[in-house]
């Protein structure tokens, strides 16, 4: 399979770039034809687990000297925060796979859905160049400031799934257990969100997937996982008038300040 275009953005620093790197996998809604044509249902077509217009609602760290990465494909076709070779991120844990075959509630996605003899292309074509242009993005800052810190930016629905019951905190921060940072970021982050006023957890029930445990183990990087719930920020009942909400501008700016002393942090 060819893409005309890849299947990300990268939006580079307006601002001496700092060593600073923003992930959001899973603000992509493009859907492919051959996915597109498989949904099961009108549910479906409505993209359950998409991180809602995350990449708006980040869109002020260029400014700030930030690189930020974002999908612009659905995690239906591929879900890049997961490891290439499918194995699980959380033995004996419900998960959706590198490519999804239901939803965090145990929904079917599709009618058809993809075989296995499908996944080598579909990871090629959109797995491979997210990350090779990550990794890239990486070591450039590495080899500018001698080491990186990764943000891997989420947000999730406040429902009850097969993963959790109902989430009554705002941000859940993870770094595999202290595996993927140092505290100081932790505390940098959980701090700046909690005088912002929101109810912080660390490390349940999200502990950070494949892009926080992976590169949060390469040379010079420290990767930790933010999940901002979505009522933060939007009508979780009405996802496409996010950016329109009320909260959206507040939730924006108060990432802005947790994001400027972490910049002051790291650069």
């Amino acid at each position: 399979m060819s893409l005309t275009r890849p299947p990300y953005l990268i939006l580079g620093p307006e601002a001496p770039a700092i060593p600073l790197v923003v992930s959001i996998p899973h603000t992509g809604t493009l859907l492919p034809e051959h996915t597109a044509g498989r949904l099961a249902t009108d549910g479906m077509r409505e993209q359950p687990m998409t991180d809602w217009h995350l990449h708006r609602l980040y869109d002020f760290l260029p400014r700030m000297g930030v690189t930020m990465i974002h999908a612009i494909y659905s995690r239906f076709v591929v879900d890049l925060n997961r490891p290439p070779d499918g194995r699980p991120l959380y033995p004996g844990r419900f998960e959706t796979g590198l490519v999804p075959l239901e939803t965090f509630q145990g929904e079917r996605i599709f009618s058809d859905p993809p075989g296995p003899d499908e996944t080598p292309g579909l990871r090629e074509a959109f797995h491979s160049p997210y990350h090779d242009a990550l990794r890239g993005l990486l070591e450039a800052r590495i080899a500018e400031h001698g080491r990186v810190v990764l943000v891997d930016a989420h947000s999730v629905g406040s429902a009850a799934s097969r993963l959790h019951g109902e989430l009554s905190r705002e941000i859940y921060l993870g770094d595999r257990d202290g595996e993927t940072c140092g505290q100081w970021l932790r505390s940098c982050l959980q701090t700046g969100f909690e005088v912002e006023g929101y109810s912080v957890s660390v490390n349940d029930p999200y502990k950070g997937g494949y892009i926080t445990d992976h590169y949060g183990r390469m040379e010079g990087v420290e990767s930790i996982q933010i999940e901002m719930c979505q009522r933060v920020y939007m009508d979780e009942a009405d996802p496409s008038g996010g950016p329109e909400h009320p909260r959206f501008p507040i939730a924006g700016m108060a990432l802005q300040r947790v994001f400027t002393t972490l910049a002051a942090r790291v650069s």
